[in-house]
C-alpha cells in the first residue's frame, strides 16, 4: 500500500554533518549560537476559528536560561474552534512529554523531529476523545539559536526568506487538489477522492475526502470524517548561518492571496510587527475578507547585527506600506515563487520526512541515548507493565501478546489502535478483546 505523502519519502542531502559540526564550525569562526528574535502577529478574523501561539522564552531546563529556545505557532480551525484552541494549548506539551530528558543540546534537537510526530499524534488522540467534530490546521515553529524546526499538517504556511533574498518553503500543504501523492495515500486507505456532486451531477469546489467533505488530508481532530485524514506532520529541519532570516508562518487566507516569494518582499525591510501587519494588509487588498488571516513574523537576528535587506530599504518599504494603507499604488514587482531552491551557502538542510507511516516516522534512526523505557508507549508516554497490551490481531480484535508485530518503537493499545487505523486496517473504534 503506497502510504507515503507530501514529501513522502525521507530526504537528507549529502553530505549530512552532524548537528555538533555545524554547531562547532559557526562558534570557531566566531559566531553567536544565541541571536536576537524580533516577531510580531496581525490578523483579521472573518469566522474566528484561526489562532496563534508564540512563546518566545522556553527552557528546556527548568531554570537554566543555556537552554532557551522559542516556539510560534498558527491554528486555521474549521468546523468550530475547539481544535485550534486545544492545539494551542496543548500540542507543545504533548511534544515535550515526548522528548527524553537529560540529553544535550545536541541530542535535544536530533530528537525532535520524532517527538513533533508523537506530540502532533497525542494531541489528535486526545482531542477525539473529546467527541466534537473540530478540527485544525497546525504549523509549530521551534526555533534554538540558528536551528529551525516545523512540523506541519494542513495548509498554513511557513517560509524562510533569508538574506541572500532566496526564498525557501518549510512545510507542504496537505490539499487534496494540488497534492497527488496524499489522493493517493487517501484512496489506498479507504477514503474517496471527489468534488462536491450537485443534482444533476455537476462537480463543483476543490477536491474533497468523502466521507466528511474535507479539502485537508491532514489535520488535528475531524473525528467526524475517516481515519485516513492523519495527524502525521511533515517535519523539516534547518540550520541558518550566522547572518539569520525571517520567518513568515501564515494561515491560508494569506497564501491563497499571496505567492510566497510576494509575502517575503513584500515586508523586506520592515521590523516584524510591522512586516505582519503589511503582509495581511496585501493580502486582503488583494482578495478581500474571504477567510480568517493570521501572519506571525519572526526574524532571527545575529547578536551584533541588525537585520537588513539588500533588496529593498527600510526607507522604501515604509513609504510601500504608507501608500498601501493611503490606497496609493505601488510600483514596486513582485514576482510569483519560482522552482528556486534555498540557498545552501546560506541554509543547511538538516532533516526532511512527510511520510504518513508510523513506522517510518517513530523506528527509524533512534538514538541509543534518546531510547525511552521499553515499555513506554512511544505516543502517549504511559508507562505499562512488561506484555501489558502488546498487540497482535485475533479476528479483528485487539489481545495481549509478547511481542509487538511492527517494526517501530512499543505502542499501547490505543495509539496502536490509532496507527492501524491510519493506514486503513482498521477503524480506531474497534474493541478489544476481554
Amino acid at each position: 500500500m503506497a502510504a507515503t505523502a507530501g514529501i513522502g519519502k525521507e530526504r537528507r542531502l549529502p553530505p549530512a554533518l552532524p548537528l555538533a559540526t555545524l554547531i562547532g564550525r559557526e562558534l570557531r569562526a566566531g559566531g553567536s549560537e544565541r541571536p536576537s528574535l524580533r516577531y510580531g502577529h496581525a490578523g483579521f478574523a472573518k469566522r474566528g476559528e484561526d489562532y496563534f501561539l508564540v512563546k518566545p522564552d522556553c527552557l528546556r531546563v527548568p531554570g537554566d536560561t543555556s537552554t532557551a529556545f522559542s516556539v510560534f505557532a498558527v491554528f486555521d480551525g474549521h468546523n468550530g474552534v475547539s481544535a485550534a484552541v486545544y492545539s494551542k494549548e496543548h500540542l507543545l506539551e504533548h511534544v515535550m512529554s515526548a522528548l527524553p530528558p537529560d540529553i544535550g543540546r545536541d541530542d535535544w534537537l536530533q530528537a525532535l523531529p520524532r517527538a513533533l510526530v508523537a506530540g502532533f499524534v497525542k494531541a489528535d488522540i486526545d482531542f477525539q476523545r473529546k467527541g466534537e467534530v473540530s478540527g485544525t490546521t497546525a504549523t509549530l515553529v521551534v526555533v534554538d539559536g540558528f536551528t529551525v524546526t516545523v512540523a506541519s499538517v494542513g495548509d498554513s504556511r511557513c517560509i524562510l526568506d533569508t538574506q541572500g533574498g532566496e526564498v525557501q518553503l518549510l512545510t507542504v500543504d496537505h490539499r487534496l487538489e494540488e497534492n497527488a501523492e496524499e489522493r493517493e495515500r487517501v484512496t489506498a486507505s479507504g477514503g474517496e477522492v471527489g468534488r462536491l456532486n450537485l443534482f444533476g451531477g455537476q462537480e463543483v469546489g476543490p477536491l474533497r475526502c468523502w466521507p466528511g467533505g474535507l479539502c485537508l488530508s491532514r489535520s488535528i481532530g475531524d473525528m467526524d470524517v475517516g481515519e485516513f485524514i492523519v495527524p502525521i506532520p511533515h517535519v523539516k529541519q534547518v540550520k541558518l548561518s550566522n547572518i539569520g532570516g525571517r520567518l513568515i508562518i501564515a494561515s491560508d487566507g494569506i497564501w491563497d492571496a499571496l505567492p510566497s516569494e510576494a509575502a517575503a518582499k513584500a515586508c523586506r525591510g520592515l521590523p516584524a510587527e510591522l512586516a505582519a501587519k503589511l503582509v495581511v494588509k496585501q493580502a486582503l487588498k488583494k482578495s478581500g475578507l474571504k477567510d480568517d488571516t493570521t501572519c506571525v513574523v519572526v526574524d532571527i537576528i545575529p547578536s551584533d547585527h541588525r537585520l537588513t535587506s539588500p533588496q529593498l530599504s527600510p526607507k522604501r518599504n515604509q513609504s510601500k506600506f504608507k501608500s498601501l494603507l493611503f490606497g496609493r499604488r505601488s510600483h514596486s514587482s513582485i514576482g510569483k515563487l519560482g522552482g528556486k531552491s534555498a540557498s545552501f551557502g546560506s541554509v543547511e538542510e538538516l532533516f526532511e520526512e512527510g511520510s504518513a507511516m508510523l513506522e517510518e516516522r517513530l523506528g527509524r534512526n533512534l538514538s541509543l541515548k534518546a531510547t525511552s523505557a521499553p515499555f513506554r508507549c512511544a505516543i502517549c508516554q504511559v508507562d505499562q507493565e512488561p506484555f501489558e497490551s502488546l498487540m497482535t490481531e485475533n479476528g479483528g480484535s485487539y489481545c495481549s501478546s509478547p511481542c509487538a508485530p511492527w517494526g517501530g518503537p512499543y505502542l499501547c493499545l490505543e495509539c496502536r489502535k490509532k496507527k492501524d487505523a491510519m493506514e486503513g486496517k482498521r477503524s480506531s473504534h474497534s474493541t478489544a478483546c476481554r
